[in-house]
């Protein structure tokens, strides 16, 4: 019956944009009951549908009574899987790929990659996953990474192993951790000034109403600046006896600050642990993960709000948390720190620091004086 088979994929063509899923079965099994025999046939070649769905129409014809609003299309379960769903490891192993290389703007709540989505697919597919470019796109969204133009954001030349230099830093992140050892980053975020002034963003309040900050960004003496200076971990190690510590290459934690490394001495000292310090490549201080995993989230917790006290600043960054689980604890340091404190070369001396064969200068072990 080659005319009615291509009368009736005309008409299925008509109303292709009109059914959805239930009426496009049922009218399907209305055609093939009025057709009768060799209907069902025909009319699964007309409209695309398997055999077994037309039947399965045909059956649910005569029990179908009318809709009601809401009401599901398909059973609860029913439908294809995503990929995801049915690979556990599908998404672990993509962050894994992505880890190493992944830099932006901390300030922003999104990430970014160097790698595109095919590239990603490629190796995720080389490890017995299978994906497509599509799905990559679609897992890294879910991941808050995205697609980005060029941004100003360079701090001067890369260095040749800047990138060897991540994966080292990875690769030993792994180790600790496996290891059930903790890994730390450190940094300070940018300072704020204190008081009435406008702080960047915007938070619901009634029409007309904005709160009133300073006409101009002049320090208030009495309140100064706060300096908020952050540790993130992943998890706490009752048990540990080595740490790591991830930082950037400048600053009072810098990789060339003696300083550092003498209270770094101090800390070992005192606790017993061997610290083990791995430094990111200059040019670099906005890849650490303090940048994008708890400072991005504290200036959108306090977004639009002005820092009017030290107390109001703790309360904001405390209050920070994230859907994966962020907590942060604070608390005010009333120490005073002084400038310009010069370590002599015999301290310099007296530190028990061992350095690594790949780039010693950024990666190095201080171990306690103690026995």
């Amino acid at each position: 019956m080659p005319h009615v088979e291509s009368d009736l994929a005309r008409k299925f063509g008509l109303l292709a944009n009109i059914l959805d899923e239930r009426t496009r079965r049922l009218v399907a099994a209305a055609e093939a009951k009025a057709i009768g025999f060799g209907g069902v046939t025909a009319v699964a070649v007309a409209s695309g549908l398997s055999r077994g769905t037309v039947i399965r129409g045909v059956a649910e014809l005569k029990v179908a009574g009318k809709p009601v609003r809401g009401q599901r299309i398909r059973r609860e379960g029913a439908g294809r899987k995503r990929t995801v769903d049915r690979d556990a490891t599908l998404k672990r192993d993509l962050e894994s790929l992505v880890e190493p290389v992944t830099r932006g703007d901390p300030e922003s709540p999104l990430r970014w990659t160097c790698k595109s989505v095919r590239q990603l697919a490629g190796e995720l597919n080389r490890m017995n996953h299978k994906t497509s470019h599509r799905m990559v796109a679609e897992l890294l969204h879910e991941m808050d990474y995205s697609l980005q133009a060029n941004s100003k954001t360079l701090e001067g030349a890369a260095h040749p192993d800047r990138d060897a230099q991540f994966h080292y830093i990875n690769r030993r992140s792994l180790e600790f951790q496996a290891g059930n050892q903790p890994v730390i980053s450190v940094d300070t975020k940018k300072k704020e000034l204190v008081g009435e002034f406008k702080n960047n963003g915007r938070e619901r309040r009634p029409k007309g109403e904005p709160e009133k900050v300073r006409v101009h960004d002049f320090i208030i003496p009495e309140l100064g600046r706060a300096a908020p200076y952050g540790v993130y971990d992943v998890k706490y190690y009752p048990h540990a006896g080595k740490l790591l510590i991830t930082a950037d290459s400048g600053g009072s934690n810098g990789a060339r600050v003696r300083l550092w490394k003498l209270e770094l001495q101090k800390l070992a000292d005192e606790t017993g642990l061997r610290i083990s310090v791995s430094h990111l490549p200059p040019g670099t201080s906005k890849w650490k993960k303090i940048e994008h995993r708890m400072f991005s989230f504290i200036s959108q917790n306090w977004r639009g709000k002005p820092l009017v006290s030290h107390q109001v600043i703790v309360n904001l960054i405390a209050a920070t948390t994230t859907k994966s689980g962020l907590k942060v604890r604070a608390e005010i340091d009333p120490a005073k720190y002084p400038k310009g404190i010069a370590v002599s070369d015999q301290q310099v001396a007296s530190i028990r620091l061992a350095r690594d064969e790949f780039h010693g200068e950024w990666n190095y072990t201080i171990s306690p004086r103690r026995a």
